[in-house]
C-alpha cells in the first residue's frame, strides 16, 4: 500500500510541475487582448486559467493527501529505528557493583570569601 502511494505521489507531483509550466503569467494577457490570436486557443476565447488553475488546485489537494499517507507510514515504520531501542528491564544484562569504576571525587566548592572581588575603577 506505501508503494502505492509513493507511485501516485510521483506522479501527481510530475503532473503538477507540468501544469504549472503550461499556465501562463499575468503579462500574457495584455496580447490576447488586443486581439493576438485569442479565439484560435485550445481552451477558447476566455483562456485557460480556469480549467488549468482547477485542476492544479486538485492535484496540490491529491498530493498534500498523498504526503500525509506518506508520513503515517514512515512514522509506523520508524518506531523501531530510534536512537535509544526499547528494552525491557528484563533483557538489561546487570553487573556486581565491583565491576562499575567510581568516578574520581570533585573538589570541594570554594566558599564565598575565597572568591576574589573584581578591582576598582
Amino acid at each position: 500500500m506505501e508503494s502505492v502511494i509513493l507511485v501516485l505521489h510521483v506522479l501527481v507531483a510530475v503532473a503538477m510541475i507540468g501544469l504549472i509550466l503550461l499556465q501562463q503569467g499575468k503579462g500574457a494577457e495584455m496580447g490576447a487582448s488586443f486581439g493576438a490570436g485569442a479565439s484560435q486557443t485550445v481552451f477558447g476565447a476566455a483562456g485557460s486559467a480556469g480549467f488549468l488553475t482547477k485542476f492544479t488546485a486538485a492535484l496540490a489537494a491529491i498530493f498534500f493527501a498523498t504526503s500525509l499517507g506518506l508520513a503515517v507510514y514512515a512514522k509506523k515504520n520508524a518506531q523501531g529505528f530510534g536512537l535509544v531501542p526499547d528494552v525491557s528491564a528484563e533483557h538489561v544484562d546487570t553487573k556486581p557493583a565491583g565491576d562499575v569504576p567510581v568516578a574520581p571525587a570533585a573538589a570541594p566548592a570554594a566558599a564565598s570569601g575565597d572568591v576574589p572581588a573584581a578591582p576598582a575603577k
